[in-house]
């Protein structure tokens, strides 16, 4: 990659960014050696990798990192057989536990989440665990400069016997400095340590009256450090002791340091592991904090950018741009007035390129397409060179010149003000050529101008489109909103005019622009305002569509609850007229009976006068039972069942009960079906066996299909990158197969972007028949860029 493109990009700036994210110097030290590279395949690896890294901050937060540490040299050391000191013990400790924690953590997400992340658990599978180094060390060193008495016994009893010594001679000297008989001898009546030696301070004077070794005496003479004879025993022994501490401690950290050269290769595979892994995660938070996201890549030369914004930008202010560029369009040519983020989109195309290709992440809406191109070149800013006595125009050629040699078909060229610093004629005329010479060649160009030839160039010629910055003339201020497709005007007279500048100067400097230059200008005005026009209808009819969407979706709702309501009160109704029926039959059969009673008494004559009576109330009900019948059972099954007799189980299709044949079906295919505690006339069209084959198979393969579900749905749905139509039947598809698996809870990821797929998806949610309820992430499930939904 060109290291002035790489200059003019300003990319060292994000890779300040990323080092800063890193933990571990041997981490910062990866990211610093970060460059672009080549491969569409290889560019994706890195890609996925800071994906994954995404995605495991964004379910679990940070993972454990702390304790990595350059040991190199300590493991060096350890293998020429050198002892290591507590401080680099405690390092390989460090990192030994880093390891383990790394490892424990995503087996721990696996287990708790069902996720896999491939990438980075086979980078975690290739650690090393070993525990029993690392309690050892722990449990034997405190710190830098303290070994534990834990280390071993033999140093336990010998700190001991140190402290016991100690007490002994602090005693005899206590005696010694408290006694009547010494106290006129001593300068103070105190106990110190001289040449690690326990003494007293005696005058000069008494030097031949006190007996013992003198060790040291004061700076004036006047004091002697004498170390009384009832001592210089007991301090021997102690001396004699902390040689052996010294000597166990020594022969603890060479133990300690011949397990780590044990295992020392494949210590040093950790780190490597440990860095890279450091590293990854580095680019995952520095993704997360630009809100950026994992384009889609392609080896074609194509770039479609989706409200993209320059990284290096406040992304709370910054105007994010659209850019497309490399099918029907190779070269774009960006015009427009001064300060009105010409520039900026230069450097945004080319930086998020270069970010693109070294595997990070770019600020820019899910779904954009970034192209792997194999060289960038830029030709920003103003490279006038005082030392090599070169012009502004001549630092530009110059490096343009270099550029055309280097170029190939796969490469990406910028250019800032292109023919810039010299004549405009010449310049224009330079600027058209050298854009001719890279469209033939096949090459993405983006150029920026203020020559209106190269204008009329871009409207003219096939593969080549205007681009413009707007400017709002009223506020004398940028939109920074890339335009393409339109020209842009430089709007010198219009900003004069706001400034102030007098009328007649301007009208006078209109006057000597050519014929052709004024009618362009003023077809470039009429363009603008059409297309200002245009967007504010846009915005209206996509505001519009809206609303009749909304409206549409509530009177679906309404006429769902309205069919639900209408079902519901015909079952009601016929149910209360067949209850009414029954209570009306089983008043008529009492009266019949109390007639009946009479009518012992009664003639022959009247008892065939009851009988017709009773005859034609019977006829009556049974008509008005039929018809109830008729309209409740009005389903029929096409393919009614066969050779049905007494004992089958069926269904009766319209009442949706189950219940067991009593006859055999007569000619008219009617019989008798015992529903519960009701026998019921019905027809065998009416009728369905409950235990046939196709329904065994249909319950094998239902059962079967929830089986298969179960094992394959993920708790986890991915959206980012989709529209919102597409998102809208991937969840609803989703949810369903989450139902059928018997999941109480999912995670939705749609990220955090305008807000528009998190809406749309909680729109869906809310009127949803399997969804309980829903939810927000919190800290740690990915906050805003994720819905917890809750199945009924």
């Amino acid at each position: 990659m060109n290291d002035k493109t790489i200059r003019v990009l300003e990319y060292e700036k994000i890779i300040e960014m990323l080092v800063d994210k890193a933990q571990s110097s041997l981490g910062k030290k990866l990211a610093k050696e970060l460059k672009p590279v080549f491969g569409v395949a290889e560019v994706e690896k890195l890609q996925c990798e800071t994906d994954e890294a995404v995605k495991i901050i964004i379910r679990r937060a940070n993972p454990p990192l702390g304790g990595i540490h350059d040991i190199s040299s300590e493991i060096r050391r350890a293998e020429i057989g050198a002892t290591l000191s507590p401080g680099g013990l405690l390092m390989v400790a460090d990192t030994l536990r880093a390891a383990r924690r790394l490892k424990n953590f995503i087996k721990q997400d696996r287990e708790d989440k069902g996720s896999k992340y491939p990438i980075i658990e086979e980078l975690i599978g290739k650690l090393y665990i070993y525990r029993d180094i690392e309690e050892s060390i722990f449990n034997a060193i405190i710190s830098e400069e303290e070994i534990s008495d834990n280390a071993s016994n033999t140093l336990r009893n010998i700190r001991r016997q140190i402290e016991s010594k100690n007490l002994q001679i602090r005693n005899k000297l206590n005696s010694i400095i408290n006694s009547q008989k010494y106290k006129k001898y001593l300068q103070e009546a105190i106990v110190t340590i001289r040449e690690d030696r326990f003494v007293v301070p005696v005058k000069q004077e008494y030097k031949s009256s006190f007996p013992g070794l003198v060790h040291d005496q004061s700076a004036s003479g006047a004091t002697l450090f004498i170390e009384p004879m009832a001592v210089v025993e007991l301090n021997n022994q102690l001396k004699e002791l902390k040689v052996k501490e010294k000597q166990e401690i020594e022969r603890i950290l060479a133990e300690l340091t011949e397990k780590v050269a044990s295992v020392s290769n494949f210590i040093k595979e950790n780190q490597k592991v440990l860095s890279k892994l450091d590293f990854i995660f580095a680019k995952g938070k520095l993704a997360l904090d630009m809100d950026a996201t994992k384009p889609v890549l392609n080896d074609n030369g194509y770039l479609k950018i989706k409200k993209a914004r320059h990284p290096l930008l406040d992304k709370e202010t910054v105007v994010p741009i659209d850019v497309y560029l490399g099918k029907d369009i190779n070269t774009l040519v960006i015009t427009g007035p001064n300060t009105g983020g010409k520039t900026v989109t230069l450097k945004t195309i080319g930086l998020l390129t270069l970010m693109a290709q070294a595997g990070l992440h770019i600020p820019v809406e899910h779904g954009s397409e970034i192209a792997v191109f194999d060289s960038v070149f830029a030709d920003i800013g103003d490279e006038q060179s005082i030392e090599q006595s070169l012009s502004t125009f001549s630092s530009h050629m110059t490096n343009i010149v270099d550029i055309l040699k280097s170029v190939r078909k796969n490469s990406l060229v910028l250019f800032d003000e292109l023919g810039a610093g010299t004549d405009p004629t010449e310049g224009a005329a330079l600027a058209m050529s050298i854009l001719d010479y890279l469209y033939n060649k096949g090459v993405r160009t983006v150029a920026t101008t203020h020559y209106s030839e190269l204008k009329v160039y871009a409207l003219s010629t096939k593969g080549i489109e205007n681009a413009s910055v707007e400017f709002d003339v009223e506020t004398l201020s940028p939109t920074y909103r890339l335009l393409i497709g339109v020209p842009g005007k430089s709007n010198a007279f219009e900003i004069s005019k706001r400034l102030g500048l007098q009328d007649f100067i301007i009208k006078n400097a209109k006057e000597m622009l050519s014929k052709e230059s004024v009618q362009f200008e003023d077809v470039l005005a009429k363009i603008e305002k059409d297309r200002k026009i245009t967007e504010e209808n846009r915005q209206e009819t996509e505001k519009l569509r809206k609303e009749v969407e909304s409206l549409k979706e509530k009177l679906a709702q309404k006429k769902e609850k309205l069919d639900k309501n209408r079902e519901r009160i015909i079952r009601e109704a016929k149910s209360e007229a067949r209850k009414v029926l029954l209570e009306a039959k089983e008043e008529a059969n009492s009266i019949i009976k109390e007639l009946r009673n009479i009518s012992d008494e009664v003639g022959k004559e009247r008892n065939k006068k009851i009988q017709q009576a009773k005859d034609k109330l019977k006829k009556n009900i049974d008509d008005i039972e039929n018809d109830l019948t008729e309209a409740i059972l009005a389903k029929k099954n096409t393919k009614p069942p066969e050779d049905l007799k007494p004992g089958d189980s069926v269904k009766i299709l319209n009442l949706n009960q189950k219940g067991t044949v009593v006859t055999s079906p007569d000619a008219g295919g009617n019989l008798m079906v015992q529903a519960g505690i009701m026998k019921i006339s019905v027809h065998i069209s009416n009728l369905k066996k409950t235990k046939s084959d196709d329904e065994s198979k249909a319950s094998v393969r239902t059962k079967t299909m929830v089986k298969t579900k179960t094992k394959s749905i993920k708790t986890e749905l991915d959206l980012r990158g989709m529209t919102l139509e597409e998102a809208m039947l991937d969840v609803d598809k989703y949810l369903d197969d989450a139902y059928i698996a018997g999941l109480n809870e999912v995670t939705i990821i749609h990220g955090k972007g305008t807000g528009v797929l998190r809406e749309g998806i909680s729109q869906l949610l809310r009127g949803h028949r399997h969804v309980k309820n829903f939810r927000l992430g919190k800290y740690g499930e990915g906050g805003s860029g994720v819905t917890v939904v809750t199945l009924k």
